[in-house]
């Protein structure tokens, strides 16, 4: 078959590779249909290089008809249309009954410390070949793919995979209070479908942050109030002063690791780039235990937040020495929510919006680019550089 492999820095190349088959009793393997690039991907493209191999399979957002399955694997036949979720559970484990899916103890990564094994990732979250390609082995299938109806388009349901439970995930963290303000900050594709299950659930006002003009717009369409912040002196200050001298009541900070801004930005980059030229063995210490993010976003969340609010984070970050302002987090009383989405704990909540012939969440129109598998290497480059108004890319194999 043929799949997006990785081969270092910015080099993805489209390749025939093994067709995957059944290794355990809970497995399936379904025909990829669609699958999309997601945010977490161009880490791979740019930071995280030293934890992946030459061929790793990349994508963690696929769906698709499902070819055969394992013999435990009661609730799936050939023929089934599924969405699959980024991170594998059991669904029955300690942690599954508490909804807590991306901590999954039976996929855990132990070795390296971390959650539930996830798709097309590096080895610290199991380096499981993942969803960009034509084919793809589901572990855990017995819980994981969500079965969705034939008719609607493979955009109706995709992002059920990732993008809307991630985005839904974090509204609900971020807690606003009835009659509330929301700031978004970062309108790539978690941060433009935040925007749209904010105002869906009843959020009246939403500020959405960004410096791409496309990307404000679109936001805009959707209810938003937009900031551009190439045209402020200082975001947070600017938060602060739209709402009311205090702030927003809660923020949800959807940009990671790779924040573009002021002096942290440049500091994070530089490290990040030092990091990457060397040899694999000394970089994967630095990368697990003395990274350091560009946490220029994630600052500002912090700071432009009203006292006793709650920031939402969602970006995904990889470092563990980050210079963060304690004080001023103590001082303001903020709450702190994170982490990767629990995918199936919200999926029941979201499947009848997706359902909706009335689309209330703009799922049909997200994508602002529909490639070919072969084209995979152009849509991340391009996702990259935010070139001709790239919002999301999705692949049909």
């Amino acid at each position: 078959m043929k799949a997006l492999t990785w081969h270092g820095k910015r080099d993805v190349r489209v390749e025939e590779v093994p067709d995957p088959r059944i290794q355990e009793p809970t497995d399936a393997i379904i025909k990829v249909t669609s699958t999309a690039i997601c945010g977490s991907d161009l880490h791979l493209y740019e930071v995280l290089g030293p934890y992946l191999h030459s061929g790793d399979i990349l994508g963690h957002e696929p769906m698709g008809v499902v070819v055969e399955v394992g013999s435990e694997v009661t609730n799936l036949k050939p023929g089934d249309r599924v969405v699959v979720p980024f991170n594998i559970s059991c669904g029955h484990c300690w942690m599954c009954s508490r909804g807590l899916f991306a901590q999954c103890e039976t996929t855990q990564v132990r070795q390296f410390g971390k959650g539930a094994s996830l798709f097309g990732y590096t080895e610290l979250y199991g380096q499981v070949p993942g969803g960009q390609a034509e084919y793809l082995r589901v572990p855990q299938a017995q819980f994981g793919p969500i079965k969705v109806p034939d008719g609607p388009s493979d955009q109706r349901f995709l992002y059920l995979s990732d993008v809307l439970p991630t985005s839904w995930q974090a509204v609900q963290y971020a807690d606003v209070p009835r009659g509330g303000t929301l700031a978004v900050i970062g309108l790539g594709p978690i941060g433009q479908m935040a925007v749209r299950v904010a105002k869906h659930l009843g959020v009246e006002r939403v500020i959405g942050v960004d410096s791409v003009p496309e990307r404000l717009a679109f936001a805009k369409r959707y209810g938003a109030e937009v900031l551009d912040m190439t045209e402020v002196d200082d975001v947070a200050d600017t938060l602060i002063d739209l709402v009311d001298g205090r702030g927003p009541d809660s923020v949800i900070e959807a940009v990671g690791m790779e924040a573009h801004g002021g002096a942290g930005g440049i500091v994070g980059k530089a490290g990040q780039t030092a990091v990457g030229l060397l040899p694999d063995a000394l970089a994967k210490p630095l990368i697990d235990k003395a990274a350091l993010d560009r946490v220029d976003a994630l600052v500002t969340a912090l700071k432009g937040c009203r006292r006793g609010g709650t920031v939402s984070i969602s970006g995904v970050y990889g470092g563990e020495l980050e210079p963060l302002p304690m004080m001023e987090i103590f001082d303001r009383g903020l709450q702190l929510r994170m982490g990767q989405a629990h995918v199936r704990r919200w999926t029941d909540d979201i499947l009848p919006l997706v359902l909706d012939d009335a689309d209330p969440l703009g799922t049909e129109d997200f994508a602002t680019h529909l490639l070919p598998l072969a084209d995979a290497p152009h849509g991340y480059e391009m996702f990259q550089k935010k070139e001709d108004a790239c919002v999301k890319v999705v692949l049909q194999p």
